[in-house]
């Protein structure tokens, strides 16, 4: 053990040595945030963020870690040198007066009343109506308009339907390697909510835009038979006897709920690797030897691979964003209690959002229409306004402004800042205004964020650390450990910023429609032999996967992301945008005009046809 441990040590020296040059080259550790000009942070000059350096530790590495992390030593010594290293103690060092914002519900704005041109259902046939991929004469998705034009022309039922999805989810299951995208599901339930659609089309008395359609939901919701595991080996021991609020709308639509899909342990990281006996490493469908991120890992690889088109995950810390960043499809994280949470496990109350997983942004509106209204059971969004698809079918983007902060934008590989550059430029082309703006202080909403989420879950899931420790896994442990670290002092410091972030953003807002970044500042990572048995904890890479998407998690703002591209290596580039808390529409109009950027849709490797 000993020489163990002191290998373990000397690989934290280099990046000891690295944190002083850090510091010292920028000076960040002595900044007073109350002498900042509130919206005023120069971009010039600014550097970009930067990579904490951290090993990627697997195997028995990880074991070693894990250990020493929980012991004395690792509590006293090792875990302060990593707050240290990932400049997690940032907030210590500043002096912020603004009250603490612990909730980020945001009232909604007071318009006058102006009605629509057209009405929700009218802007729905219109988006089913067309096809938003171009690419006919090649690949495309199936998405909800291929289930519906199949069942109303009777070319196919939904039983049908159910039949060739039950064949593919046991061909998943026994493929080599396993795609475990779908972690539990019951041929019963599917046929009888199948039939039931089936009848209803029989009888010309569907209930939604989505009966009959495909869907699955992360473990982490609530659903009826199942048994809520969460991703562990030690929740939900029994059945499931009561729905999430979003499984009883789905079912309510008339959807086929084909199961419940996989997910990162607890939610507590970005690549979906989960090595526990009920769940494994979901693979992701365009190379199977890499991650489909995480947490909603299952959902973004199940459409993804064509097993249903319309799935529903969580997103505390990018956990919808980015695995339908690195699977290639649609990801929208609506506004802080614009979905209800109620039937999810609670893990982090101020930074979690429920958001569709889809083929096509015009099937994410579809879903967002549906599952977007206030919950007597969910405490946050009662007050929301009225959702819309106001404006989304607009021929173009004249009158728009969209802000990119340029040094922040840049903060990604090279192969994904050039296609999202060009994605800028497509925008701009079609009307829009790309304005200049600067994101202030991203370093400490990146350090706020991480508080606030880890010191939530670790308050949550104090008495699980306490009587369940040996049956997580080892990344989970870790990651638990490390929340310890943080005080009371830390997280109402970072509830502080919170407040400061989000002033910043009204005042944004009000001179641009959305922000630009690219999705993910880079593609899937690979599987390695060892993450089968053991896990992996990669920190470095952990903060660049969300490095885009805590602004949109920390203040409660609605994001999308889209595809528009691959890499040279064939894995999927997406692009977010995000708007000012409930304007979910201009997204989804932007979305559809990103979609006509990319001029081709590759195939997944591991694809099935359902409707074939």
């Amino acid at each position: 053990m000993a020489p163990l441990l002191l290998l373990f040590l000397l690989t934290l020296l280099p990046a000891a040595a690295y944190l002083c040059c850090v510091r010292r080259h920028t000076g960040s550790a002595g900044t007073v945030l109350h002498r900042r000009q509130p919206g005023r942070a120069e971009a010039r000059g600014r550097s970009p963020p930067r990579d904490p350096w951290a090993p990627r530790l697997c195997g028995s590495g990880l074991r070693l870690f894990v250990h020493v992390a929980n012991t004395a030593f690792g509590q006293l010594c090792l875990l302060p040198l990593l707050i240290r290293l990932n400049n997690f103690s940032l907030m210590r060092s500043l002096d912020i007066h603004e009250d603490p914002t612990f909730i980020p519900e945001v009232a909604a704005e007071v318009t006058e009343d102006k009605s629509e041109a057209k009405s929700t259902p009218d802007i729905i046939e219109q988006l089913i109506d067309a096809r938003s991929d171009s690419a006919s004469d090649g690949f495309s998705f199936k998405g909800i308009k291929d289930y519906l034009d199949c069942y109303r022309s009777e070319k196919l039922t939904p039983s049908q339907v159910a039949k060739n999805i039950i064949a593919m989810l046991e061909d998943c299951d026994k493929s080599t390697p396993p795609l475990r995208a779908i972690v539990q599901w019951d041929q019963e339930q599917i046929m009888l909510m199948a039939e039931a659609s089936t009848a209803r089309y029989r009888n010309k008395c569907t209930l939604s835009y989505l009966d009959g359609i495909p869907v699955c939901l992360k473990e982490e919701f609530k659903v009826v038979p199942y048994h809520h595991r969460v991703g562990t080996v030690y929740l939900g021991t029994e059945p499931e006897t009561e729905d999430a609020t979003v499984t009883k709308k789905l079912r309510e639509a008339g959807a086929i709920i084909i199961g419940v899909s996989n997910m990162h342990e607890l939610g507590t990281g970005t690549t979906g690797c989960n090595p526990n006996r009920y769940h494994k490493i979901p693979r992701n469908p365009y190379k199977p030897n890499h991650f489909t991120g995480g947490s909603s890992s299952g959902s973004a690889a199940a459409v993804a691979a064509g097993l249903c088109p319309v799935a529903i995950g969580t997103d505390g810390g990018g956990s919808v964003r980015i695995p339908a960043s690195f699977c290639g499809v649609v990801g929208l994280k609506g506004t802080f209690g614009r979905i209800s949470s109620q039937g999810s496990l609670p893990l982090s109350y101020s930074t979690v959002s429920v958001g569709p997983i889809c083929t096509s942004v015009a099937d994410a509106a579809i879903v967002y229409s549906i599952l977007a209204e206030p919950d007597p059971l969910y405490p946050y969004g009662l007050k929301q306004p009225k959702a819309t698809l106001s404006g989304m079918c607009a021929p173009d983007l004249k009158g728009l402004k969209l802000g990119v902060d340029w040094t922040f934008f840049k903060a990604c590989d090279a192969e994904v800042l050039s296609i999202c550059e060009k994605a800028v430029e497509h925008l701009q082309s079609l009307g829009a205004s790309v304005v200049d703006v600067s994101l202030p202080e991203m370093e400490e909403v990146r350090v706020a964020h991480v508080i606030c989420i880890l010191s939530e879950m670790r308050d949550f899931l104090q008495p699980d650390f306490n009587k369940h420790f040996h049956e997580m896994n080892l990344d989970t442990r870790a990651n638990l450990a490390l929340a310890s670290q943080f005080t009371a002092l830390d997280y109402i410091t970072a509830n502080r910023q919170r407040t400061r972030s989000m002033r910043f953003l009204r005042e944004i807002f009000t001179t641009v429609n959305c922000i630009l970044t690219p999705a993910v500042a880079s593609t899937a990572p690979r599987i390695y032999e060892s993450d089968l048995s053991t896990g992996s904890s990669d920190s470095s890479f952990t903060v660049r996967s969300m490095r885009f998407m805590q602004l949109g998690n920390f203040t409660g703002i609605p994001c999308l992301v889209v595809p528009i591209g691959y890499s040279t290596a064939g894995l999927p580039i997406s692009f977010q945008v995000m708007a000012k808390w409930w304007d979910e529409a201009v997204l989804l109009r932007i979305g559809l005009k990103l979609e006509q950027f990319r001029y081709q849709t590759k195939k997944p490797s591991i694809y099935y046809d359902i409707l074939a």
